[in-house]
């Protein structure tokens, strides 16, 4: 609630307290003098019209509590009568006599030093209700991948670290100088794009491409991965989280990975729930982690992913590690966090020791010489597991490197030794869904492997996907892609039966096709023209030969003519 509001609603209160004050004072001063009383109940009838409407406009025009007054006083002034030292003692040994009402008392609570916290816990005892808990239930029913349109901004989060001084700087005065519309919400048009904001510039060509009903953030919105014509709209988004995320920005992050996903929620092409909770406990929104994993466990399984296993014991973790919350519930959260880890280091045992190795911790010799968290363990997985796993410690590994939750994930680790050593059943259990599951990763799960390009996790990918060709701009299409666009296809006809001047012609006409009937007629009828020129062109060259006659000079006989000239 602004503090417009507020004083709004503090003008209401005080306006219903002038109004009953009014009525008790008009009844005292009824003896003294009766043309006094008539004056004042007939302004009192004129005030009572507008009266509610003026005293709050007035409510607003008053800031500070030094300037504000009495509802009285400002009555009595309107009504004509005197204001002197008197008059201001008189009212205030009858305001002694009178006892206080509830609207009286919640006018001095009000307006006790214009304290907010004291105006919030008044509205929350008259009406039952307070800003936060209102705040809470809206958050509550909004959807897990319900996306902010301030949130798109990484200037919006920079301002919090740093403030809008360190990150607008001189940008500010320009800005108060001219007011703009914002016609993108994803990015921001700058006259001299950075060298490294590439995606920044696609952002903006997509977003300027839009169509006027589509919307980032209704949630209802879809664009089919199959379909070429999308494909880089998702793949700019994803590269743009990963620069986000390298740029400290990780809740602008989790924003575009809300927005991914909301494009396509049930197939998830680029499998941004292996992102997800790395983004979220990077910005420490544990509480949408948590709630995205309730909601979607049912029918998306979400506990069979190493990465949700383990994440969502940190949240439970760091949310028991708060300091504003009571004794039980730290106490329930610590629990919860307890089961749900070790029940991941059940479920994925061979993630412990290659989190440990990029910790650069070195494990207990009890816990590295038994045969649970051995070598053997990592070995005999399923390659998809291993593509898992390798992914989540690549990339989430940072997020362990603290003492206290390496002190909390030794005890736990030396509980699940305990539990396997007592032949616990949920162990078995586990084991048998390692066998029978996580045979071959789906090509998603492939395909995010290789735009994350986390060594640790390309490493394990299997040869016919290292091995298969592909582009940069379009990494593993789906094998069901919808082509909207296609071009008629071109017979191939074989060269060997095939002569030299259809050849020809195909050179000139590449749809020329001999095998038709109509160019086999257009054929035949250029090649019998032609051979009618060759023929006349040979008989007259014969009539030419033929017709040739050689003559020898005629010498005249010349007495003069010197027989050496020519020696």
């Amino acid at each position: 609630m602004s503090s417009r509001a507020l004083r709004r609603l503090k003008g209401e209160q005080r306006a219903q307290a002038a109004l009953h004050a009014l009525k008790l004072t008009e009844e005292d001063d009824k003896e003294e003098d009766e043309q006094m009383k008539t004056n004042t109940q007939t302004a009192h009838k004129q005030k009572n019209i507008s009266n509610i409407f003026e005293l709050i406009g007035e409510a607003d025009v008053d800031v500070c509590p030094s300037d504000e007054e009495p509802a009285e006083g400002i009555n009595d002034r309107q009504q004509g009568a005197p204001m002197g030292k008197d008059a201001v003692k008189n009212e205030k040994s009858k305001k002694k006599k009178k006892k206080k009402s509830p609207a009286e008392n919640g006018k001095d609570n009000l307006g006790t030093g214009d304290n907010i916290d004291a105006i919030l816990e008044t509205l929350e005892k008259s009406k039952g209700l307070s800003h936060r808990s209102t705040d809470n239930s809206a958050s509550e029913h909004r959807p897990v991948l319900y996306v902010e349109h301030r949130n798109l901004n990484p200037e919006t989060e920079l301002k919090k670290y740093f403030g809008a001084r360190a990150v607008l700087g001189d940008q500010r005065s320009k800005q108060r100088q001219r007011q703009f519309h914002r016609c993108s919400w994803m990015t921001v048009y700058k006259d001299t794009w950075p060298r490294f904001s590439r995606p920044e510039r696609a952002l903006y060509s997509f977003e300027c491409s839009f169509h006027p009903v589509f919307s980032l953030t209704s949630g209802m919105c879809r664009l089919d991965y199959r379909r070429p014509e999308n494909r880089a709209f998702y793949l700019v988004l994803f590269k743009h989280v990963i620069f986000l995320e390298k740029r400290g920005c990780p809740r602008t992050a989790l924003e575009y990975c809300k927005l991914i996903l909301s494009l396509d929620p049930d197939n998830d092409p680029l499998c941004m729930l292996l992102l997800f909770d790395f983004l979220c406990l990077r910005c420490r929104e544990y509480t949408t982690l948590i709630h995205l994993y309730e909601e979607w466990e049912v029918h998306r399984n979400l506990s069979q992913l190493p990465n949700f296993s383990f994440s969502v014991a940190l949240s439970y973790y760091h949310l028991s590690q708060q300091e504003d919350i009571s004794p039980v519930e730290n106490q329930q959260l610590k629990q919860k966090s307890n089961v749900l880890l070790q029940n991941a280091l059940i479920m994925f045992p061979a993630a412990l020791m290659p989190l440990l190795d990029l910790c650069t911790v070195q494990p207990d010799a009890a816990v590295s010489s038994h045969a649970f968290f051995g070598p053997s363990i990592q070995t005999g997985q399923p390659p998809a597991l291993s593509e898992l796993l390798s992914l989540y410690v690549g990339r989430c590994h940072s997020l362990w490197k603290e003492a206290g939750q390496m002190l909390w994930l030794e005890e736990n680790v030396r509980k699940v030794l305990k539990r396997v050593d007592a032949h616990d059943p949920y162990v078995e259990d586990c084991q048998n869904k390692r066998k029978q599951r996580y045979q071959s990763a789906p090509r998603n799960i492939h395909r995010h492997v290789l735009m994350s390009e986390i060594k640790e996790a390309t490493a394990t990918l299997p040869l016919e996907v290292t091995t298969q060709p592909g582009m940069g701009f379009d990494p593993l299409p789906p094998l069901d892609s919808i082509l909207s666009y296609t071009r008629p296809e071109r017979q191939n006809m074989g060269a060997s039966n095939e002569s030299t001047l259809s050849l020809f012609f195909r050179s000139l006409l590449p749809n020329f096709n001999l095998q038709r009937p109509e160019d086999r007629q257009e054929v035949a009828r250029a090649g019998h023209e032609l051979n009618q020129e060759v023929n006349r062109l040979m008989v007259a060259m014969r009539d030419m030969l033929a017709n040739i006659q050689f003559r020898e000079p005629q010498w005249e006989d010349n007495q003069d003519r010197d027989e050496e000239e020519w020696d």
